[in-house]
């Protein structure tokens, strides 16, 4: 099970004006126990494109990635780490302009 240990967020603008609703780009620092196949060294992170539009609210995209390499690591959340994603972008939605 990971853990969310920090974050950033930034609302993302469309200039061309193509998308429908917001996008909202999350940085998330993850910690994972070192048994677990996404565990690294040098630390993870994940990045979500989190959406708010007609649809409701929801992930758009998301990636892992090695914290300092940025490499792309090629790993999908569980249900269970996707629902707590979820809760948690939807939560900090107005941390953006803090």
């Amino acid at each position: 099970m990971m853990n969310i240990t920090g974050y950033s967020v930034e609302k993302l603008k469309d200039p061309t004006g193509i998308l429908e609703g917001e996008r909202y780009e999350f940085f998330l620092d993850i910690e994972v126990p070192e048994e677990d196949e996404l565990y690294s060294e040098n630390g993870i992170e994940l990045k979500v494109i989190y959406a708010v539009d007609q649809k409701g609210e929801r992930i758009a995209q998301y990636y892992f990635y090695e914290r300092g390499t940025e490499k792309v690591l090629d790993f999908e959340l569980e249900e269970e780490e996707e629902r707590t994603v979820n809760n948690f972008c939807k939560e900090h939605l107005e941390d953006e302009n803090e």
